[in-house]
């Protein structure tokens, strides 16, 4: 419970990433994946908590202005003996973590730990989430079959009406070229929205490059096709072009748009930054046989430069339900929901790698859980903002508040620092039912 408290085009090249292990040392690792031919590069990082756990992004970081980055972190290492030293700890068991067996939280931990009884899961029948990614995922279905059937989740095809992937521009059959590391991002999104809204129809939109234009094109044609949750998991510099995007790509009353707030640790990203979407940050979630929920949140922080986004932006207006003083302009984030690798959550992932299970962090995860939870709480009023929800006083005493951890220094300590109340990493914090979400 809350008191609210008076008041901030990627290239399509192959996972083109750099390794860090641990926050001190860096190191180029020059790796040739099979039938590709070309040399690259990948980015991993390590869990705060020993024993250490290693991940890689999905995608290239973006290589200038105007250009957007997923937010998907793949696990690669280190999470069998973390969920053992885990589960000495806390009394839970360990999964298995192979590429045949989920290893990361799925549907029934998740409804379990944001507070989804079965009566709230099983709603959003006739609801459409939209799922807003660059460039073409061609197993996207097939990977979403499989994540389904395995945890028992109705089907969701085309064949059924259930699933519909299109272009920016609508078209089902002239779609973007494939990319590996964007597929990743696609089976992360689409296994997200199905664990917390099973029922859920699911609309794809793919676009045909990572520029902040395409990917708000994209945008505009899932709500245009009928989309109320819009969920998107990429991110990238601020810039003074951002005030524009808003008006063009985000300003969709009765459309609840969320945004990863990013990995990088403390600094403001866009489109979180935008007045107009839910800005998710992320969190550490554990299994907890000391507290009534069952579960513990913390702030996601791996080193100063990894772990969840939040910050003040320098561009964007700040939207009048935030009251925050630290921040004349727009902060992020909103809420939040599980981001940390080291506690992640299972995706089936086939295209560009070995099929099978992984586990995935990122406030790519967070982000379309939250678009879930909008989509379990009911369509929004036409003439509303959703982003405004979860500042009423119905809402702030409906999440759980995180007030532990930070992810980064800052002048203004609450933008980088958990506390009572609200705080720019966690928001006001991660569900507690669907009240917090509805208008």
């Amino acid at each position: 419970m809350r008191t609210p408290l008076p008041d901030r085009a990627n290239n399509p090249a192959p996972r083109g990433r750099w390794h860090h292990i641990g926050s001190a040392a860096v190191a180029a690792v020059a790796l040739v994946f099979a039938g590709l031919g070309t040399a690259v590069h990948a980015d991993a990082a390590t869990s705060p908590t020993s024993p250490k756990v290693t991940w890689t992004r999905a995608c290239s970081v973006p290589g200038k202005a105007g250009e957007m980055a997923c937010k998907a972190l793949r696990v690669t290492g280190g999470l069998t003996a973390f969920q053992k030293a885990r589960a000495a700890k806390d009394g839970v068991t360990p999964k298995a973590a192979d590429a045949s067996t989920p290893s990361g939280y799925g549907p029934g931990d998740l409804q379990s730990a944001y507070g989804l009884t079965s009566a709230a899961a099983s709603n959003g029948s006739g609801e459409t989430i939209a799922i807003v990614d660059a460039y073409n995922d061609p197993n996207a279905e097939s990977d979403l079959a499989t994540y389904r059937s395995s945890y028992g989740l109705p089907a969701c095809t085309t064949a059924n009406g259930c699933f519909k992937k299109v272009s920016q521009t609508g078209s089902t059959t002239s779609l973007p070229s494939s990319d590996t590391g964007w597929a990743e991002e696609i089976s992360l999104d689409l296994d997200m929205a199905s664990a917390v809204c099973p029922n859920c129809h699911i609309l794809l939109v793919e676009a045909k490059s990572a520029t902040m234009a395409n990917l708000g094109t994209a945008v505009n044609e899932a709500v245009t096709l009928g989309a109320k949750y819009v969920s998107n998991s990429y991110g990238g510099s601020e810039s003074s072009s951002d005030p524009t995007y808003d008006t063009s790509y985000f300003k969709h009353p009765g459309v609840a748009i969320t945004v990863s707030a990013g990995d990088s640790g403390y600094g403001a990203e866009y489109p979180a930054a935008s007045q107009y979407v839910t800005a998710v940050g992320g969190t550490a979630l554990s299994k907890s046989s000391s507290t009534g929920r069952g579960w513990t949140e913390s702030v996601w922080k791996t080193s100063s430069t990894e772990g969840t986004g939040s910050g003040c932006s320098a561009y964007d207006t700040k939207p009048s339900w935030q009251t925050d003083t630290g921040c004349a302009k727009r902060t992020i984030s909103d809420v939040a929901a599980v981001a940390d690798p080291a506690t992640g959550v299972s995706v089936y992932d086939s295209y560009g790698i070995t099929a099978g299970w992984y586990t995935f962090g990122g406030t790519s995860a967070s982000a379309p859980i939250i678009a879930g939870v909008y989509a379990l709480a009911g369509t929004p009023s036409s003439s509303s903002y959703p982003a405004k929800f979860p500042y009423t006083a119905a809402g702030t005493s409906a999440l759980n508040d995180v007030t532990s951890g930070n992810n980064g220094s800052c002048a203004t300590t609450y933008l980088c620092t958990a506390r009572s109340g609200y705080d720019g990493p966690t928001g006001w914090g991660t569900p507690e039912g669907v009240a917090a979400f509805t208008g």
